[in-house]
């Protein structure tokens, strides 16, 4: 290590030595600093790169030059004349000041001489300018913003900027599949690519932004001129090879077409190696259908078979289809929508080891776990955008969803009494209707006016049959003694729910606002469960004697007002609130009807310091309510697993809690630092939270709504540093959780925290290999009925290396090893790698891909919760040949 510590060193002094350093500050004629002024060096001689620099809140900059090359360097900034500086490598000036004479001049059209602007900064806008920062080999969007500084891209598709999450993908400036990210950086071309915007604070009303307040991030990609009339795009083929027996293959499609009134987008896949084509993420937006101004109403569907990448299966199937338009019917009128379809199937395999913690007792499990699940879904989405002038917004917006998921799952259980085999048939239909329509207007400059009305309705009709060879639940189900036992469950779930919002913004003046805002959440559930035993004889033996079977219909309705006064200090502006909420809440089951009428005060606060333009700090306190779901109020039982049995609660009312966040973010240019951190603060007033009653591994949940507290703490933050043509990436992530948990009778506290700690090393050159080596460290704590941990240890690296022009070297590794408290450790590492060959003119693109590298056959973990430790072994794909061919239109 000392070895590769001092060669490490060597080669950054050599190439320090290899550069000379410019800094200065860019002022006004009063000294006054410039912040985000642009300073770009370019060079007077063929083969060496431009530089730049961006002026801090300071007006400091700082260039890192090549030592042998003459540079012009040029100083702009809005409203002032430009500055230019010409320095040869003979020069001994380190240090250089920039004065910049204001142009005097009231112009209506800014025109920049220099169209290279590698960041430009404008309040709440970022722009960053691909071809400073991608070096010509990227194929994807995702690649070039990982390139980016202060942008991130997860293994997911999610991108975050300087921290925050980006909640809107736009292409120009038009929503990309309903705005979420993962088809965007994973299928759009990165030669397409001009520039791309990050928004915060979006809305895509123009004329709301000064008052909506709105806390989206979004990020608009700019095409290049060619690609704004044009079809562009990229399809790939690909088939294993040296065992065609498993039949492995992948297939993709990505085509675009862009013109000033129509844009089309189609991405077609299908491939059996584990790779999905979205998220869960976008699915929840593409599922959505819901206006953002009535944004705290829960998604009613559950989609999770649908997403995300993993090979933690042993076969899996995907096909996937989607299209996206818009169209400007007129000058007024734009319609947009997208249809997607999803088939996937997925065959999983686990072993897990479980201790159930029962107080002064511990029953050991054995689970061998086999299952495979069939899932189809169907989404249409349609939006019309009308706007009757220029101070007047209509939209509609609607969709259609349906879906079916079959799982068959198998579990072999073995405990110190006994062994069982559980086979799981689970078939659930689901279709939901949504629509919304939102109606904008700006009376003047002082007041404006949103009205809202979101309609929402969602069936789900999952049947369930279990098959076993020995009776479970002893005690707990109404099981008759017979051969073998088969039990059948018959769920019903329907939701509807009409919200309206009418809210009016009053600009007092530029420091001062008031908000008032009406408004009314309306929702209906209705919840029918049925449990019987089909004996071998045909004979029924219908559970609903024993307290089985639920038959509920309830309704809340939330009427609300609400005042908020937005007031703006220097660079301080603050945002209070109060609402008061009526609520009615309305059960009707067998046991009897309850009605729960409460009014009630909620404050909130959000605050915002802007330092200056790259360093704000942020704030937000509220004070909620939450009722429950149908389900907890149903006071029958239901049979929700082959060793859990669930009993809602009609005499449960809602929790309250405080819920606060803090924000910080600094990006410094001239130090090369970006900072986030963000801690968040929940603490529960009254808690619904089950009670368990555990018989060996069988345990009966029910819900109790208690005054006793719960808190959860999170801390976590990202420092990054760029030393010469590395980024240096230091994260953290904390949490705390205590609450009180009642098992068999006895109320015990518990604390369940996490932390972790990482760090992060990256090539920041476009000249050079990107490579990039990171470890994270973790520690999990579980005090309650007993205590336990356990740590995690993960390697990760990265690397890609361009050679012979045309070829590129893709290699992926991970390494996790986990520790218990027993010091009992288990391991497992994940590598991938690439060749691709591809001429930088022609159209077609060879590839062979290896996935899992070295054949690894399970991946494991340890876990904890209220009353369970288990160590798991997840089987995961096996070593995958693949050779594909692609083409670029």
């Amino acid at each position: 290590m000392s070895k590769f510590l001092y060669f490490f060193l060597f080669i950054t002094t050599l190439a320090f030595a290899q550069n000379r350093v410019i800094t200065g500050v860019v002022v006004e004629a009063n000294h006054k600093p410039l912040e985000s002024a642009n300073v770009i060096a370019k060079p007077l001689q063929e083969r060496a790169s431009l530089k730049f620099a961006i002026a801090d809140n300071k007006g400091r900059y700082r260039l890192e030059l090549e030592k042998e090359v003459k540079y012009e360097i040029t100083v702009s900034y809005i409203g002032f004349v430009e500055q230019v500086w010409i320095t040869t490598p003979d020069d001994t000036e380190k240090t250089h000041d920039f004065i910049l004479q204001p142009t005097g001049e009231q112009l209506k059209e800014i025109v920049i001489k220099h169209e290279f602007k590698p960041i430009v900064i404008k309040k709440d806008t970022l722009t960053f300018d691909v071809k400073s920062f991608a070096n010509g080999n990227e194929r994807k969007m995702k690649e070039v913003l990982e390139k980016l500084p202060g942008v991130e891209v997860d293994k997911k598709g999610n991108v975050t900027v300087q921290g925050k999450k980006v909640t809107k993908m736009l292409v120009e400036g038009k929503s990309f599949f309903g705005g979420g990210s993962k088809l965007a950086v994973e299928n759009i071309p990165a030669d397409a690519l001009d520039k791309i915007e990050v928004i915060d604070h979006f809305n895509e009303v123009g004329f709301m932004k000064q008052v909506s307040d709105s806390d989206d991030l979004a990020m608009n990609v700019k095409l290049k001129a060619d690609k704004k009339k044009f079809v562009f795009g990229d399809v790939e083929a690909g088939i294993e090879v040296g065992n065609a027996d498993n039949g492995f293959y992948l297939a993709h499609a990505a085509l675009f077409y862009y013109s000033p009134k129509t844009n089309l987008s189609f991405i077609g896949d299908a491939n059996n190696i584990g790779k999905r084509t979205f998220t869960f993420d976008d699915l929840l937006r593409f599922g959505g259908g819901m206006s953002s101004f009535l944004s705290g109403r829960k998604s009613f569907t559950n989609l999770y078979s649908f997403t995300n990448d993993t090979n933690e299966l042993v076969q899996s199937k995907s096909q996937f289809a989607a299209l996206n338009f818009s169209h400007d019917l007129s000058s007024k009128i734009e319609i947009s929508g997208f249809s997607i379809f999803s088939k996937v199937f997925a065959a999983s395999q686990s072993e897990s080891s479980n201790e159930y913690l029962q107080n002064s007792a511990v029953a050991f499990e054995n689970k061998l776990q086999k299952g495979d699940n069939r899932s189809l879904l169907g989404i249409s989405n349609i939006k019309l955008n009308y706007s009757p002038n220029a101070k007047e917004k209509w939209y509609y917006n609607g969709q259609y969803q349906s879906s079916t998921n079959d799982l068959n799952s198998t579990i072999n259980s073995v405990t110190n009494l006994g062994s069982s085999v559980f086979q799981t048939l689970n078939q659930a239909d689901n279709t939901a209707i949504k629509q919304y329509l939102e109606w904008h207007k700006s009376y003047n400059d002082t007041h404006t006016t949103t009205f809202v009305v979101n309609q929402a309705y969602d069936k789900n009709t999952p049947q369930t049959r279990w098959f076993t060879d020995q009776p479970f639940l002893t005690g707990i189900i109404p099981i008759q003694a017979d051969n073998t036992y088969t039990i059948d469950q018959i769920k019903r779930v329907q939701n509807h729910s009409i919200d309206a919002l009418f809210k009016h913004y009053w600009v007092l003046n530029n420091a001062n606002h008031l908000y008032t805002i009406l408004g009314n959440n309306n929702g209906r559930s209705q919840l029918f469960t049925s449990e019987k035993q089909v004996l071998t004889t045909n004979v029924i033996n219908d559970f609903s004697t024993a307290g089985f079977g639920n038959d509920i219909k309830y309704q809340l309705n939330d009427a609300y007002i609400g005042l908020e006064y937005k007031f703006r200090i220097g660079k301080w502006t603050n945002k209070p609130a109060m609402y008061s909420h009526w609520y009615a809440m309305k059960t009707e089951q067998a046991s009897g009807n309850k009605v729960v009428e409460k009014q009630v005060w909620l404050p909130q606060w959000t605050s915002e310091f802007e330092f200056n333009k790259s360093e704000t700090l942020n704030f937000s306190y509220k004070l909620e309510v939450g009722f429950p779901e149908v389900s907890q109020l149903a006071d029958q039982f239901t049979l929700q697993n082959y060793n859990l049995v669930f009993k809602g609660n009609a005499l449960l009312e809602n929790e309250q809690f405080h819920s606060a966040n803090l924000r910080y973010s600094k990006m410094n240019m001239y130090r090369g630092i970006t900072w986030n951190a963000m801690a968040s603060f929940l603490k529960k007033e009254k808690t619904i939270r089950n009670e368990v009653i555990l018989q060996g591994i069988n345990q009966v949940n029910s819900p109790f709504l208690r005054d006793n507290p719960e808190t959860n703490y999170n801390v976590n933050g990202a420092f990054t540093k760029k030393i010469y043509r590395f980024n240096l990436r230091l994260n953290t992530s904390l949490s705390w959780f205590n609450y009180l948990q009642t098992l068999n009778g006895v109320t015990t506290s518990n604390d369940r925290n996490n932390q972790k700690v990482g760090f992060l090393i990256k090539t920041a050159y476009k000249k050079w290999p990107t490579v990039s080596m990171g470890y994270t460290k973790g520690f999990s704590q579980f005090k309650g009925i007993t205590q336990s941990n356990f740590q995690s240890d993960t390697w990760n690296g990265d690397a890609e290396i361009t050679f012979f022009k045309y070829w590129t070297y893709k290699f992926e590794y991970e390494n996790t090893s986990n520790t218990n408290a027993n010091q009992q450790r288990n391991f497992y590492d994940i590598a991938n790698t690439s060749l691709r060959y591809q001429k930088k003119n022609s159209p077609f693109g060879f590839e062979v891909t290896v996935n899992n590298v070295l054949n690894a056959t399970v991946k494991n973990d340890y876990s904890f919760s209220d009353y369970l430790i288990s160590e798991r072994s997840t089987f995961v794909l096996p070593r995958v040949f693949m050779l594909s061919v692609s083409y670029k239109l």
